[in-house]
């Protein structure tokens, strides 16, 4: 089984090294490794060049942004199953995708679902992310579990498409919708820590990112025929917060 690794980057000599570095330790060795640059002006090439002789296959041009290099990433991917990993983040451990892999052979499932852990700029983990109690039917309120802790088939984007760029921050969520409720694809939460990931980005920080995700939350439940209800998605932090007293 092929798995292809995926990391778009922009900008990012001051991280993409250590992202490097855990996808080339990895002891599984089926791994199709794929660098999508958007042309970087600082040091970024330089240190891709470094490494090219681990390095599958990697491009630098121009592009529209995240989603737009994901969805060359995923054009120029021919492994089994396909994973993202950015470029400011790291695999937990050297055993994350032959852990993947061996959960993909023996659950025969169209995608697997993991968790994150969260750390900041001091290296300090704030949070572990776990899927365990996600449900498909989360989504219907805004919750998804973590992009990176996602493993897909790669022939899904074949049948169903890629990231919509018309979403500004919310087309990693649209596709997850799609796939998961709209096209109910065949699933399984792994329990495997995936994914080491710098705390921010895109959607996550600000009350005025928190309205935005809330419109293309809306946006891509409608586009996907999905019945909802608006006020609960608005309120969904409530919900986290509802949710982590629960566990207290």
């Amino acid at each position: 089984m092929k798995i292809s690794i995926i990391t778009v980057c922009y900008n990012s000599d001051k991280t993409i090294e250590k992202t490097i570095k855990s996808v080339i330790s990895q002891t599984y060795k089926n791994i199709e490794y794929i660098i999508v640059d958007g042309k970087s002006k600082d040091t970024t090439i330089d240190i891709i060049k470094n490494y090219e002789s681990n390095i599958s296959k990697w491009i630098s041009e121009p592009d529209k942004g995240l989603y737009d290099a994901m969805n060359k990433g995923i054009k120029m991917a021919t492994g089994d199953i396909v994973g993202i990993l950015n470029s400011d983040d790291i695999f937990t451990d050297e055993n994350v995708v032959e852990n993947v892999a061996n959960f993909h052979l023996q659950n025969k499932v169209e995608a697997s679902i993991g968790n994150i852990i969260q750390f900041n700029e001091a290296g300090k983990t704030v949070r572990k992310y776990s899927a365990k109690n996600w449900s498909p039917e989360k989504l219907k309120i805004g919750f998804m579990p973590a992009h990176p802790a996602i493993f897909f088939n790669r022939e899904l984007f074949d049948k169903y498409g890629v990231y919509h760029l018309d979403f500004t921050i919310g087309a990693d969520y649209e596709l997850i919708t799609r796939f998961f409720l709209k096209h109910n694809i065949t699933w399984k939460f792994s329990d495997i820590t995936t994914t080491s990931m710098l705390i921010g980005g895109l959607s996550s920080s600000g009350l005025s990112s928190y309205r935005l995700i809330s419109k293309e939350i809306k946006k891509a439940l409608t586009r996907n025929n999905i019945p909802f209800n608006y006020a609960k998605v608005k309120l969904r932090g409530f919900w986290k917060i509802v949710g982590f007293l629960n566990k207290a």
